[in-house]
């Protein structure tokens, strides 16, 4: 019989379930996305920039191997095609398409497609696609510019409708254009031609091309992650009033992908699968000849595993209101871990987009966050959390830069809070306290999450990638979290001297170790001293079997009752222990 606890979370499963829930947990998304890379090979792709930049097909070029390596690391199940038009050759299915060069057909990323982008960068690139490519001059091959078919209009009711027809299928056209002399106007002919973003806080039609290659780099990622709900909820305001909203992660923290156990011989990849048999009998047990059971006033209690799943079960997954608290009543201990953010899903249920606005507009006026019961998911135990309204943020530009929805804080319970006991310490000086303060004014600057890489994590791929692509050495890593240490010291200049002069004494050298403590003579010349063997009758082992209380003893206790008074065990799990001391001393 499987002990009860295997089947309750434990400490590390909560934290396991955290991670979950930040990171999409259950959600698992149907088929493979598809992303075709249409690229312009004109002349005027080719041209370089003024001072020697890039140009804009070289631009192009590292943008889009930049995407085959982020979807082999991130999603390499995903389907990608490069194709090039505007071109002198052709190769495309049956050559039905004239100036149109397939480069790579639909099909996921690897090694050598990464290797055969990289040899159409730089000067020696531009030199093969010239070769292999060529620039043919047609009306295609103008199809990056303002209007490709110079005001022919049936050719431009043609692309419409073809436009149409592809979006109708769910094919999503976006338009990433590039700086070319005299500027780029897209209201004359793609605003009808790319697709409009699924909801108003998506990254939509861009009115200024890309001038360098980060700009370019930004718009394509944005495009390329697609926002997945972690959880598509309820929010019940009252009786008969709900709206359906949907819980996002803002920040996922990264993680190496799990290594996969591979058959020596054929290198394919093994399974596992767990089978579970009687101790005694060595026959297989099926999932219903398994029962679970706690130990409850000196019984044990036996249930079945629906009647478990029953019990776990609080109530349907969905945020119930309970009130409104002002802002002051949330502290700063009160994030127990990462928040979420909160969106409506309009297409879920009508009319939920305007009340979510009105509820987010009027906690906003008032200064205040909404307390509410929060299921995430089916049998997850409830939370009580805090929705603080935000608003939304742009830049100089008219570009968002946060949007508006109420950021999902997770509160604690009474029994999280716990005494603590801080040491003592002496206490600084005024004169320490303003001197530190002028140290910390000269160090401060703006942070940006996205500025600062996990070194590890960069480090790990750079290395995978230089295996797949047969390079001599991986590509230097910049460890941008390590300080500045030049920097700092131009900043603070004698600041920190100072600081010391106040704090540490006139001999004070922080090179040399302490002296080391004199063990007293009672130490045994040096050898610490080992804990006391703990020993237990047979008596106060059979009060622990009565009261239930074995659980209180530790592993080696138990192991050493086993072998005091001869008991036989299956394993060396605690569980087990106990379960062969209570067969044994129970009767």
């Amino acid at each position: 019989m499987a002990e009860w606890n295997t089947y309750y979370r434990n400490e590390d499963e909560e934290e396991d379930q955290e991670e979950e829930e930040q990171s999409g947990g259950e959600y698992k998304a149907t088929g493979r996305d598809s992303l075709v890379f249409l690229v312009d090979a004109s002349k005027e792709m080719f041209i370089k920039g003024e001072d020697g930049e890039s140009s804009n097909f070289d631009m192009t070029m590292q943008v889009v191997r930049s995407v085959y390596t982020s979807k082999i690391i991130s999603s390499y199940r995903d389907l990608v095609a490069l194709v090039f038009y505007g071109t002198k050759e052709s190769k495309n299915p049956r050559n039905s398409f004239k100036h149109v060069y397939v480069y790579h057909d639909l099909d996921e990323p690897g090694a050598k497609r990464v290797q055969e982008v990289d040899a159409l960068r730089g000067d020696k690139g531009a030199q093969l696609a010239a070769k292999t490519l060529g620039s043919g001059e047609t009306s295609l091959g103008d199809a990056l510019w303002d209007e490709p078919h110079e005001g022919d209009g049936v050719k431009d009711r043609q692309a419409r409708t073809k436009a149409g027809d592809l979006k109708e299928t769910g094919v999503v056209i976006d338009l990433m254009h590039l700086m070319k002399p005299g500027g780029f106007d897209v209201s004359a002919f793609f605003c009808d031609i790319i697709s409009p973003p699924e909801d108003e806080e998506e990254l939509g039609v861009q009115m200024e091309p890309c001038g360098k290659l980060d700009d370019l780099r930004k718009r394509v990622r944005a495009k390329e992650l697609k926002k997945r709900a972690m959880a598509r909820l309820s929010l019940s305001l009252g009786e008969g009033v709900n709206v359906a909203v949907g819980l996002y992660a803002t920040a996922v923290s990264a993680r190496k992908q799990a290594p996969i156990r591979l058959y020596r011989e054929t290198n394919e990849a093994v399974r596992s699968k767990t089978r579970t048999f009687h101790t005694e009998t060595g026959s297989l047990l099926l999932p219903s000849d398994i029962k679970k059971a706690q130990v409850y006033g000196k019984k044990q209690i036996v249930m079945e595993r629906d009647e478990v799943d029953s019990i776990k079960k609080f109530d349907d997954p969905g945020l119930v209101l309970i009130g409104f608290k002002p802002m002051e009543k949330l502290k700063l201990d009160h994030h127990i871990r990462p928040s979420v953010f909160l969106y409506p899903e309009e297409e879920e249920v009508k009319g939920s987009a305007c009340l979510f606005t009105a509820l987010l507009k009027k906690c906003s006026e008032r200064n205040v966050f909404a307390l509410c019961r929060c299921i995430s998911r089916r049998n997850y135990p409830p939370r009580f959390v805090a929705l603080v309204p935000q608003k939304e943020e742009v830049d100089e530009a008219n570009v968002q830069i946060s949007p508006a929805g109420f950021n999902v804080i997770y509160l604690p319970f009474a029994d999280d809070f716990r005494t603590l006991d801080p040491p003592r310490c002496p206490y600084a000086s005024q004169v320490q306290v303003d001197k530190m303060k002028e140290i910390i004014s000269k160090l401060r600057f703006k942070y940006r999450s996205d500025a600062f890489e996990n070194p590890v994590i960069q480090k790990h791929y750079r290395n995978l990638e230089a295996l797949a692509l047969d390079m001599v050495a991986p590509e230097e890593i910049e460890d941008l979290i390590m300080p500045k240490v030049e920097q700092i010291d131009q900043r603070l200049g004698p600041l920190v001297q100072e600081f010391k002069d106040l704090v540490y004494p006139a001999d004070y050298n922080p090179e040399t170790k302490p002296a080391a403590k004199r063990k007293t003579a009672g130490a045994g010349g040096g050898a610490s001293e080992k804990k006391p063997k703990v020993e237990l009758t047979e008596d106060e082992l059979r009060v622990h079997v009565q009261n239930g209380t074995l659980g209180k003893l530790t592993v080696p206790v138990l192991k050493d009752a086993c072998k005091q008074f001869g008991v036989r065990t299956t394993g060396t799990k605690k569980q087990e222990l106990m379960d062969a001391l209570t067969s044994r001393l129970g009767s």
